[in-house]
């Protein structure tokens, strides 16, 4: 048993004042972190030094703490999957190289720039597209910032309006698959990378149309913050469409290998970062020296990611340390709260917390004290009824020979909404309908619908003021548009996301719709 323990447990000193549990001290170690990140600690640095600080108080020395650095760090960065990280991030540098990010507006904007706000609809529907080959908003923001907004100024939108388009249309890098904050919260929740990727599409999708019905409401609000553009011919719009081919070739490959089975998703990656990188070979867009400054640019921006995966490994295993999360988990299962409910409660404080700090950090400090709340709650996401008629399916499609009568029978049962008995499973050959596996399966949807539920809601960070990093990285490209007019703008944004957090909690089964049982 650690020191910590048996200190906490201790009687009262001789002046009458008992030492603080360990419990206490992963609760204070809170504003303690907040406290540095305020002090513009690096986020990394201010979990390494909160969960080295909050073990030398918990355990009683610095020898425990010293030893866990040298664990911890060879735990974190032995982990495979860590590698898409860096080839995502490759791939984003080479297709910004390989031209995609101007052929994506172009094409959109041929389509959708003659209507009324078109420009912007055109621009979100472009971010959406480089998400799809790019798995960060920050840099989806950036790119599609530095080719939009000089064509959204050219036709007359008002400068608020358009950084707050393209500030919106980069959270889209995170949402449509393949995500860099996807990946890090399945390693840390142990669920499957191919699935979440899959189940992100749905929501990806209503995100860039929801964002498009926002810009089309603001334009009939505000009939002078956007111009018009020339109406072009069919053949420039097909031929427009035409030179997107290569992210199409890209996603399918990328995305649409990892569904099929052709390769893992660390496998995907390289394949995504190389077929880009030759992809702007052949576009001249990829040389000696700009090869050579996209790896340096990938490993900076790689090593801060990784240094925060660490300085959040070393503080969530102090918070282990001092049992929070499976307090936490027990209290909520024991407030009498519906599932719901703490549902609700926890995104709010997602949302609250996505105006102090970026996405990956908040994912990284949260997950593993709410993902053990989740886990307690039961959602019935999945039925009996439900696994039996998903694995009789299964099995009618691998081909087995079922007695026709027995099949029928089962099939009108399943299809009024009653269970099959355990002697008609074991008929059928049925395997994998416990409870115990309805359970595991149960747990895997919650997993995955929270995980998208999240990701949503860090993106709303991402946009709201008074911190949203999207809203500073694109009002840093127009010098002349105040701040203010961007946070007013973007609150047409941050609403139509509310609408869709509230529907995709509402009907869980939107997001689930595509993943097999």
């Amino acid at each position: 048993m650690y020191r910590g323990y048996d200190r906490a447990h201790s009687p009262a000193s001789g002046d009458g004042v008992r030492p603080l549990s360990d419990l206490v001290i992963g609760v204070l170690s809170f504003p303690v972190l907040l406290i540095l990140i305020f002090l513009r600690v690096p986020i990394g640095l201010a979990m390494f030094l909160a969960g080295l600080g909050g073990l030398v108080l918990v355990t009683g020395d610095t020898s425990l703490p010293f030893a866990r650095l040298k664990s911890e760090t060879f735990t974190t960065f032995s982990n495979y999957s860590l590698s898409i990280v860096p080839m995502f991030l490759l791939m984003g540098h080479f297709a910004t190289l390989g031209g995609m990010s101007q052929a994506l507006f172009k094409a959109a904007e041929g389509w959708l720039g003659h209507r009324k706000g078109g420009v912007a609809m055109a621009a979100v529907g472009s971010c959406a597209g480089f998400g799809a080959i790019c798995g960060s908003s920050l840099a989806t923001a950036a790119t599609m910032g530095r080719v939009a907004l000089p064509e959204l100024r050219r036709y007359g939108y008002a400068g608020g309006f358009a950084t707050a388009t393209l500030a919106a249309g980069g959270t889209l890098g995170i949402l449509i698959p393949p995500s860099v904050v996807l990946v890090i919260y399945a390693i840390l929740t142990e669920q499957n990378i191919a699935k979440l990727f899959l189940a992100a599409f749905i929501p990806g999708v209503l995100a860039a149309v929801g964002y498009m019905v926002a810009i089309a409401i603001y334009v009939r609000i505000n009939p002078e913050s956007a111009g018009t553009r020339p109406r072009v011919s069919y053949v420039e719009r097909f031929r427009a469409v035409f030179a997107v081919w290569p992210v199409l070739l890209v996603f399918l490959s990328v995305v649409g290998g990892i569904y099929l089975g052709w390769f893992t998703p660390t496998e995907g990656a390289a394949v995504g970062a190389l077929g880009t990188g030759l992809i702007a070979w052949a576009v001249g867009g990829l040389n000696w020296s700009s090869l050579t400054e996209s790896f340096f640019v990938t490993a900076r921006s790689s090593a801060m990611i990784f240094f925060i995966v660490l300085g959040a490994a070393f503080y969530n295993g102090f918070l282990a340390l001092t049992q929070l999360p499976q307090e936490a988990a027990m209290w909520v299962s024991a407030s009498g709260y519906s599932p719901v409910v703490v549902l609700i409660i926890i995104l709010v404080f997602y949302l609250l917390l996505g105006c102090l700090m970026d996405s990956l950090s908040m994912i990284l400090l949260t997950i593993p004290i709410f993902w053990p709340i989740m886990q307690e709650l039961d959602f019935n996401l999945v039925s009996m009824v439900q696994l039996q008629s998903a694995r009789l399916d299964v099995l009618i499609s691998s081909g087995a020979e079922l007695p026709m009568a027995l099949l029928d029978q089962a099939q009108t049962i399943l299809a009024s909404g009653q269970e099959l008995t355990r002697d008609m499973s074991r008929e059928l050959g049925l395997r994998g309908v416990t409870q115990g596996s309805l359970n595991r399966v149960n747990i895997e949807q919650t997993a995955i619908w929270f995980g998208i539920l999240v990701l949503i809601v860090v993106e709303v960070g991402l946009i709201t003021p008074p911190v949203g990093m999207n809203l500073f990285v694109i009002n840093s490209m127009d010098k002349k548009t105040p701040m203010v007019e961007t946070y007013k703008a973007v609150i047409y944004f941050v609403l139509t996301d509310l609408v869709r957090v509230a529907i995709l909690v509402a009907f869980p089964v939107i997001t689930l719709l595509l993943l097999p049982l």
